[in-house]
């Protein structure tokens, strides 16, 4: 016999055997082993390690989706002979209690109820996997749902629901606030014409009165002059002034100075009428 130098690395274990009998661990660093009856069968890595596992199932509305899963987990140095010799695959192991839990727990779920308990999901596949690695040296630090997505169709039939209710939110919103601008814009158009009716009715209460005294100075300034014959100026002065406010517009109309006179004897006819039937 002889002995022979082996070196660890770090963050690794050295399992040593005696003639193909396990006989001790071995720690990081130079180490003498009795060669050959003794030697280093394998090493284990006491880093933490992570397993992707992708699986398939079908929720409770049955709709297929591909969960994928990772898995963090790393060997305990103390139950390094476990890890080593009672579990060939540790891989494979942690993949098949996976694929066991996802497939347990998901067909339990709609699909939106799913989406909602990605944590839940996580947990159990969690809870579930550390009582049983434990056996074998292994601990099982995390486990994350990382995704959960459904077939490309589903996917695409969901978006369109989604959109379809977003669009009708939107047009919702826009008949509404379309609701509101026609109201206030009613109520801004009446208060207008409120507004615009008390400047006419003040106007002509304005040009009532006007005329009033205009016929009250006029008649006992001048004298010889009835109030018949200053109405007859103003009705004149009125029509002048109709023409201007017409000229003023580009618009040129044909009349003839006649049809003052016709209007004055229309206005005078009317008033003798309402006049003798007061009287009769």
């Amino acid at each position: 016999c002889c002995g022979c130098l082996v070196c660890i690395k770090t963050n690794e274990v050295g399992i040593v055997e005696d003639l193909g009998q396990y006989k001790t661990l071995i720690n990081p660093g130079l180490n003498f082993v009795l060669c050959p009856l003794q030697q280093v069968a394998g090493t284990l890595s006491l880093r933490i390690q992570q397993l992707d596992v992708a699986c398939e199932t079908k929720t409770k509305d049955n709709v297929f989706v591909r969960a994928e899963v990772a898995v963090q987990f790393r060997v305990l140095p103390e139950f390094a002979y476990d890890a080593y010799y009672r579990l060939s695959d540790p891989r494979g192991q942690i993949q098949s209690y996976v694929f066991d839990v996802i497939r347990s727990t998901v067909p339990r779920m709609e699909l939106d109820e799913a989406f909602a308990s990605k944590r839940e999901i996580a947990e159990n596949t969690n809870r579930q996997l550390e009582a049983v690695m434990k056996d074998y040296g292994y601990e099982i630090l995390n486990t994350l749902v990382t995704d959960l997505s459904p077939d490309a169709r589903v996917k695409a039939s969901m978006n369109e629901i989604n959109a379809s209710k977003r669009l009708k939110e939107a047009a919702s919103h826009k008949a509404e606030a379309d609701k509101v601008q026609q109201v206030k814009a009613a109520e801004a158009d009446a208060e207008a014409r409120y507004l615009s009716g008390l400047g006419v009715a003040r106007q002509r209460k304005a040009i009532v009165s006007g005329l009033q005294s205009s016929i009250s100075e006029f008649s006992n300034d001048v004298d010889g002059v009835s109030s018949k014959d200053v109405m007859d100026i103003l009705v004149l002065t009125q029509y002048f002034d109709t023409l201007g406010a017409i000229g003023a517009n580009n618009l040129i109309l044909e009349h003839e100075p006649a049809s003052v006179a016709s209007l004055q004897n229309q206005v005078n006819l009317t008033l003798k009428n309402r006049k003798t039937g007061f009287l009769s």
